[in-house]
């Protein structure tokens, strides 16, 4: 047998502290000679750098994987639905970032309050959105079936819709969709046309 043709794959060893208790967990990964995880069938088989986009839904994959486990009872992906993922994306609002004012702070409705509040700190909505976006791709390139995608469930969808509806109410911020700008007609085609003769 051949040496140069053996594959040598090492383990490295890390520590993640679990979300839901202080008790650190053991992580393994699998990395491959050219240091790529095994956990991404996309980064172990080419040798690209992958883009910001990609870097993220892989970290967001893996934090909620990392979520899965620590879950009391812990859970598997297969059986994973969208209460799960509600619970996962309340879950994160303590690390949220977004002042979002309460009903009863004389700043509710206000973009930019003069005065600090003891309103709670929340994820944003677009971050949300954003975060589920990749989380629903990276389900499907995983292998998971689009129809059983815990991330495109209904109640995930509704969640999101009143998140977005009552932080626009709340900081005072529309959220409306903005519209594409149309690219203007071509101008080369018009100016081919004959012109009319003048008189």
């Amino acid at each position: 047998m051949d040496s140069s043709n053996t594959d040598t794959t090492s383990i490295t060893s890390f520590t993640i502290n679990s979300p839901t208790n202080n008790n650190p967990t053991p992580m393994m990964m699998v990395t491959s000679p050219t240091g790529s995880s095994s956990s991404s069938a996309a980064a172990s088989s080419s040798p690209t750098t992958l883009s910001r986009y990609e870097n993220q839904k892989r970290r967001d994959w893996n934090t909620f994987g990392q979520y899965l486990r620590n879950h009391r009872p812990p859970l598997t992906l297969s059986r994973c639905s969208g209460a799960h993922v509600l619970e996962f994306l309340r879950y994160l609002d303590q690390f949220g970032k977004t002042k979002v004012h309460t009903q009863l702070c004389p700043f509710y409705g206000h973009p930019n309050p003069p005065a600090p509040c003891p309103c709670p700190l929340r994820q944003a909505w677009g971050s949300l959105d954003a975060l589920i976006g990749r989380l629903r791709a990276a389900y499907e390139e995983n292998g998971g079936k689009p129809e059983t995608n815990p991330f495109g469930a209904r109640a995930v969808r509704l969640y999101l819709r009143d998140v977005r509806d009552s932080q626009a109410k709340a900081r005072g911020i529309s959220y409306e969709k903005k519209k594409r700008k149309r690219p203007p007609p071509n101008q080369g085609q018009s100016s081919s046309a004959p012109l009319p003769p003048s008189s």
